[in-house]
C-alpha cells in the first residue's frame, strides 16, 4: 500500500494529532461546542438539501426498514435527523432504531427534538461499538463517518456488528472535480468558515469541517476500503454534482 493510500485510511486529525485518542477527544470537543447552532447551520449552509439527502438515503433501504423486526443502528447520529428519516420508513410497532453518538451535547438535542420517537439514544464510540457480533440488519451514518479517527477500522467495526446479509449506508460529503469542484471549494473553504464561525462563535470548528472533507477518501478509495473490510456489492451514488453521495454495501 502506498503512503497516499495509507493516509486515506487514516481518519480525522483536526490539528494533525499524533494519536487517534487525541484526535477523537478534539473531534468530540468540536461537536460539543457547535451543538447549539448545529441544526441551523446545517440547513442554512446546505440550502436545505440535507433534508432531501437524509430522506433519499432512508428510501434506499426501505426494503429493510419496512420489516418490523429489523434492527437498525445509526452511528454518529448527531442531533438525530438521519435517525428520524429512517424512522419515517418504519411501520408501527417496529423495533426501535438506535442512534449512537459520542457527543453528549449533540445527543441531548436529539433526545429533545425526537422525544416521542421510537428511538434509543446511546452515547458511545463508533470505533468501539457496544454491541455483539451480528447484531444489526442495517447500519447507517450521515455526514459523521468522516469524523472517525480511522476509516478502515471504522468500516471493520461496522462489518462486525452487521448480521450476514446486513447492509451499510454511509452518506458523506465529497469533493467534485472540474468547474463545479472549483466553485464548491470557494464556498466550502472560504464562505462556510466565515458564516459558520459568525453564527456559532467557533471559527476553528468551521475550518475543520471543510478540511475533514478534503481529507476524506474519494469514492474509488472509499469503495476499496469497504471491500477490504469485507463488504460486497459496494457502490456509490453521487448527489448534487457529486458534492455528496451514498456509499452502500452488504455483509456477505
Amino acid at each position: 500500500m502506498s503512503i497516499l493510500e495509507q493516509e486515506s485510511a487514516l481518519g480525522a486529525r483536526p490539528s494533525g494529532e499524533a494519536t487517534e485518542t487525541a484526535a477523537a477527544e478534539h473531534v468530540r470537543d468540536i461537536f460539543n461546542s457547535i451543538a447549539p447552532s448545529y441544526d441551523l447551520l446545517n440547513h442554512l449552509l446546505s440550502m436545505g438539501l440535507d433534508r432531501r439527502w437524509w430522506s433519499r438515503t432512508a428510501r434506499s433501504f426501505s426494503g429493510i426498514l419496512i420489516r418490523p423486526e429489523a434492527r437498525v443502528l445509526d452511528i454518529c447520529c448527531g442531533t438525530g435527523d438521519m435517525t428520524s428519516a429512517l424512522l419515517a420508513q418504519r411501520p408501527a410497532n417496529s423495533e426501535p432504531i438506535t442512534g449512537l453518538d459520542f457527543s453528549a451535547e449533540m445527543l441531548a438535542r436529539a433526545r429533545i427534538k425526537y422525544a416521542s420517537a421510537n428511538a434509543l439514544w446511546v452515547e458511545g464510540d463508533a470505533m468501539h461499538l457496544p454491541y455483539p457480533d451480528n447484531s444489526f440488519d442495517l447500519v447507517t451514518s450521515a455526514f459523521g463517518f468522516r469524523n472517525l479517527t480511522n476509516y478502515a477500522e471504522g468500516l471493520t467495526e461496522i462489518h462486525r456488528v452487521l448480521k450476514p446479509g446486513g447492509r451499510i449506508g454511509i452518506l458523506e460529503c465529497n469533493q467534485p472535480d472540474g468547474l463545479s469542484g472549483a466553485l464548491y471549494n470557494l464556498y466550502f473553504k472560504h464562505i462556510l468558515p466565515i458564516v459558520g464561525g459568525m453564527i456559532s462563535g467557533d471559527r476553528a470548528a468551521y475550518r475543520y469541517l471543510p478540511a475533514s472533507v478534503e481529507r476524506f477518501p474519494r469514492s474509488p478509495r472509499m469503495l476499496a476500503l469497504m471491500a477490504e473490510a469485507g463488504f460486497a456489492d459496494c457502490a456509490w451514488d453521487g448527489y448534487l454534482l457529486r458534492a455528496a453521495g451514498l456509499y452502500r454495501g452488504g455483509k456477505k
